[in-house]
């Protein structure tokens, strides 16, 4: 195995150990674990990166937009029972 010198917040630095504390294993063995899973992930798919990038555009763009139905009522997740009512009244 190679040393490495890494940096972590202290937040990681707390998690770690109390995980390592829990599974009563060595803080170096979850990173070596931690490490290996996220190399195994994205040497599945070299294209991870760009296709998080334009998922979180799309996301992105949701939250921005002002969605309306076909009719351009805006609150029918909230309201459907209400519209429902209407139309079966009718």
């Amino acid at each position: 195995m190679v040393r490495m010198m890494v940096q972590l917040t202290e937040e990681q630095v707390k998690a770690l150990k109390e995980m390592a504390k829990v599974r009563k294993t060595p803080v170096a063995r979850l990173v070596r674990e931690s490490v290996a899973v996220y190399v195994a992930t994205a040497a599945k798919d070299p294209e991870r990166l760009k296709k998080k990038r334009r998922a979180l555009a799309g996301l992105e763009k949701i939250r921005k937009a002002k969605f309306r139905d076909i009719e351009g009522k805006k609150d029918l997740s909230a309201n459907h029972d209400k519209y429902l009512d209407e139309i079966y009244a009718s």
